[in-house]
């Protein structure tokens, strides 16, 4: 029964991991001011700062890191994610 599982089970590891990942304000709530902060906080710090000027090419360059990790994961479980997709759709 687990090797039939194994789509279900990656789709709900990659939703997690997705979900954990994006955690903004559980972050930004306990998220001290020192150098050690998520990444989506950093990320809202960089675009949000308040020079006057908007750096698109740091704003993008930023986004694009912090979601680097999440594409890895979609881009290993991939063919798992779209099976645990359809496995678990209502058929008929």
């Amino acid at each position: 029964m687990l090797p039939n599982s194994l789509p279900i089970i990656v789709v709900t590891v990659i939703y997690q991991f997705t979900n954990i990942w994006n955690d903004f304000l559980f972050a930004s709530a306990y998220a001290g001011t020192g150098d050690s902060m998520p990444m989506t906080v950093a990320l809202n710090n960089v675009v949000n700062t308040s020079t006057g000027v908007v750096e698109y090419n740091v704003n993008m360059a930023a986004a694009m890191i912090a979601a680097v990790p999440t594409l890895i994961v979609y881009i290993l479980a991939g063919r798992y994610f779209v099976r645990g997709l359809m496995a678990g759709a209502v058929k008929g």
